[in-house]
């Protein structure tokens, strides 16, 4: 691939957006967030789709609700047509399913307004860029062919100090997201691109950074001297659930583990950064990913794929994923992947970090853990338990559980394996509300930089493409179970 243009730049500029997290206790304040009462404008391109109504404005509203001294003129657009009064009672309807209130949501709702428009078209982009009265951070929610096309039609057109936000995927292969970056350079700086990956702004992920590196206990046993492996794994009871039309040509490996689970290894994996700021925080993120190689270089040895078969899960019965509604058996769509990967750097060599995510399994398992070695030495006499000692951070849940080794009851010499538990504090925002909090501000600490985009293609493409030539079994499971026979 040629090496990316001298237009396209990685860095954020020096104190350009500062970081704290919105929804995450902090007595810190940046100077973004003290500029909150500053009016902003969110013009939604695809306004009329589900991904709009489902999760951008209850997330808006969720960020209006905790911080009402913001001040947002709300614009969509999109093909359908809608009167003002029913464009304003969509609004409400997709604001109170997030449970959004206050004089901000109020102010934000009697001011929104609706343009009909084709964004593949300069004219009508034209007229909604006219429509916002500041200049504005443009949310794509349109598929990623339509978003290209607007990006073509945008040249030229855009006011200083726009800013873009983007739905993933972020291309289909790295060669399409690096055609994609150098497209975006040509339209803002990259500190104004904001690649969204919802699963930055969890409260979940977010806590990730403050276990790691607020605890002197913790932070330094974070290193292939103590630890023998890492699993990042997001398994869920739910099936295909309607969503064939994009999930049969994506798969787990693409919708979950190319942009999710590597982002989150990134901050799991990352360096301790000078400060909660964009610059440390990205730059440090790309660093690990930069470093992330396939497990002995080899796609074949390094990936699993499976897809489930009919079965029964909680009283639901499932039929197999090449049954459901709109699924191609000829696409070979795995349901469930695993990828096991290594980060070679001084901290890291040589311990594997497994990335797993499935459909259709026993059990909801949302969690990273890591694993230690066992002691070097345990003296004679000191019998029982044989299980190493893990940290799990429950990434739904929000627990935090430390597995240890104690004295059992009665006999002195004989160990019992222990559970330490502590509940994480859940953030005040839902995800898409940190994320466009950060959108809003111009600060894209949780946005997905780049190169980062390319480097999770990078990981991926040689197992897409192994996969395709069926190096690499396409086994199956029954719904309901733990996975297929023979997978730990």
């Amino acid at each position: 691939m040629d090496e990316t243009p001298a237009t396209t730049t990685w860095g954020v500029p020096t104190g350009a957006c500062a970081g704290t997290f919105r929804g995450v206790a902090t007595t810190k304040k940046s100077a973004q967030s003290s500029q909150k009462t500053d009016a902003a404008t969110l013009l939604i391109l695809g306004a009329s789709g589900d991904l709009a109504s489902r999760l951008l404005m209850p997330g808006l509203g969720g960020l209006l609700t905790v911080q009402p001294e913001r001040r947002v003129q709300l614009i969509g657009s999109g093909v359908e047509t809608y009167t003002d009064a029913e464009w304003k009672d969509r609004v409400t309807t997709a604001m109170t399913t997030g449970s959004a209130k206050g004089r901000a949501v109020t102010d934000l709702v009697k001011r929104t307004s609706y343009l009909t428009a084709d964004v593949t078209k300069p004219a009508d982009l034209k007229k909604l860029l006219a429509a916002c009265d500041n200049p504005p951070a443009i949310y794509f929610a349109l598929p990623p062919a339509i978003t290209a096309k607007a990006c073509d039609a945008l040249v030229g057109l855009l006011p200083e100090g726009t800013r873009l936000a983007l739905e993933k995927p972020f291309g289909v292969d790295e060669a399409s997201a690096h055609t994609l970056n150098q497209k975006l350079a040509t339209l803002v700086p990259e500190d104004h691109v904001f690649r969204v990956d919802h699963f930055l702004g969890t409260s979940g992920v977010l806590n990730i950074l403050g276990t790691r590196f607020a605890n002197r206990i913790i932070e330094p046993l974070l290193n292939s001297i103590h630890v023998a492996s890492v699993e990042i794994v997001y398994d869920e009871t739910l099936g295909l659930e309607g969503r064939a039309r994009y999930y049969d040509h994506a798969g787990a490996l693409v919708d979950m583990i190319q942009s999710h689970l590597l982002q989150t290894l990134a901050v799991a994996a990352m360096e301790p950064p000078a400060a909660l700021e964009a610059n440390d925080v990205r730059d440090l993120k790309a660093l690990a990913l930069r470093a992330t190689r396939l497990w002995a270089d080899d796609p074949t040895k390094a990936s699993r794929r499976a897809r489930y078969t009919a079965g029964t899960i909680d009283g639901r019965t499932l039929p197999a994923y090449v049954d459901e509604d709109g699924v191609d058996p000829a696409n070979n769509t795995e349901t469930l992947a695993e990828l096991t990967v290594e980060v070679r750097n001084n901290r890291w060599a040589g311990v594997p970090f497994t990335l797993r995510s499935g459909k259709a399994l026993g059990a909801n398992r949302h969690e990273i853990v890591f694993t230690f070695r066992q002691p070097a030495h345990v003296p004679e006499r000191i019998r029982g338990s044989d299980r190493p000692n893990r940290l799990r951070l429950d990434l739904k849940t929000l627990e935090m559980t430390l597995e240890l080794d104690v004295n059992g009851p009665g006999d002195p010499y004989t160990i019992d394996h222990v559970e330490l538990r502590a509940e994480l504090n859940p953030g005040q925002l839902p995800a898409y509300g940190e994320v466009l909090a950060g959108v809003l501000e111009g600060d894209p600490m949780l946005a997905v930089r780049g190169d980062t985009a390319e480097d999770c293609w990078r990981l991926v493409d040689p197992v897409l493409q192994a996969w395709k030539q069926g190096k690499v079994p396409l086994e199956e499971y029954t719904a309901g179970s733990d996975g297929p026979t023979g997978w730990a």
